[in-house]
């Protein structure tokens, strides 16, 4: 004889190709609603960024870390360049 589990097995939802394909739509419908609004805020964080950057270059870059602040501020437009180029297309 053994003893039954303490854990219920109606806890665990059914794990068939419909779970699956019930799952992929929420996660489509979840990217595709973040979409818009990130598109949006990386396109404006690229607009802006340059006036940041504009100070820091009149400063000049000779300290390290002014430098470093002016690399990261760089790397952050780059990568909002990229996420937000299809914003109004």
């Amino acid at each position: 004889m053994s003893n039954p589990s303490p854990l219920s097995n109606e806890s665990i939802g059914p794990s068939g190709p419909e779970s699956d394909r019930q799952r992929e739509r929420r996660v489509y419908r979840l990217v595709h609603s973040l979409k818009g609004p990130t598109q949006f805020l990386s396109f404006w964080i690229a607009i802006a960024l340059p006036f940041v950057h504009l100070p820091l270059l009149a400063q000049g870059l000779g300290d390290p870390q002014i430098t470093s602040t002016f690399l990261v501020l760089l790397l952050v437009n780059v990568l909002a360049l990229y996420a937000g180029h299809g914003y109004k297309q």
